[in-house]
């Protein structure tokens, strides 16, 4: 699917992808940003947590939110597809001012939410400025291209990736998370090689990336973010070599960023930015 046009005379809101396991007791600086966007002690939040199967997860982020100052927060859980096309759940996204995906299964987002009512909503209401995140699984389903699984090390192989169609709300980058903890350069090369287009995008733990409606994506977090930029792919071997074997690629470029740097998804840029100790 195509992402939402932005109405003219609006601004699109921002995508916030976390790479997972983000900092819930003690200093919880993503999700104080992700508040503080929304609105602050006037945001209005709706927390998905279909992506996982623990009853608790949505309850413990409502929970959260509303430490940090939020009065209206609320759960909401889809079971079926049904329950994604009714017309009371699609008026609740209407109005909130951002939405968060929790983590889990990526897979059970697009099985319950893809291509139903409420995916739409939430890619129109993001287009004319709400604010969406996700953490870990919620992250990956951002995006139109999503990885759906596959396998951990550092070098490409081919057929270790599988990708599916993801929210869609945009198509610039594809993400991958719990990047560096669980060894995934591998896959997120890999999933590069069948579409050069997208821009990857590896997020460590405790990290996020916060993609403003300019396109430019600014890190916060204690980890780092590997930007993977297939824009000047000059050879890939991944037509020609046969599934389990590793692939070649020349030409990707690649950039680091920690809390502070930032990269522009639209001229490709990357910059050192307001670079800050996150301990501090």
């Amino acid at each position: 699917m195509c992402p939402s046009k932005v109405p003219e005379g609006e601004e699109r809101g921002w995508i916030i992808p976390i790479g997972g396991a983000e900092e819930k007791e003690n200093d919880r600086a993503i999700l104080a940003r992700f508040v503080e966007l929304c609105g602050g002690k006037n945001a209005d939040i709706v927390v998905i947590p279909t992506a996982s199967k623990l009853r608790s997860t949505g309850p413990r982020y409502v929970e959260i939110f509303r430490e940090l100052g939020v009065a209206d927060v609320d759960v909401m859980d889809f079971d079926t597809r049904r329950d994604a096309d009714e017309p009371g759940r699609v008026a609740r996204i209407e109005r909130a001012s951002g939405v968060f995906f929790t983590g889990g299964n990526q897979l059970r987002l697009t099985t319950f939410i893809g291509g139903t009512a409420v995916a739409k909503t939430i890619r129109i209401c993001n287009a004319s400025g709400m604010h969406v995140a996700g953490t870990s699984a919620g992250a990956s389903f951002l995006s139109e291209h999503m990885i759906a699984f596959g396998e951990e090390g550092p070098t490409p192989i081919a057929g270790m990736v599988r990708l599916a169609p993801g929210l869609g709300l945009t198509n610039r980058f594809v993400i991958d998370q719990h990047f560096r903890q669980r060894d995934r350069l591998g896959r997120l090369t890999a999933a590069l090689a069948f579409n050069p287009f997208a821009i990857g995008i590896g997020l460590d733990e405790d990290t996020a990336a916060f993609i403003g409606p300019d396109n430019t994506l600014e890190v916060l977090g204690s980890g780092g973010v590997t930007v993977v930029d297939a824009a000047g792919l000059e050879f890939s071997s991944m037509a020609q070599v046969s599934e389990g074997q590793p692939v070649c690629l020349l030409g990707l470029r690649f950039h680091i960023l920690v809390a502070g740097a930032t990269f522009n998804l639209h001229t490709r840029q990357a910059s050192a930015g307001r670079l800050y100790d996150p301990n501090e």
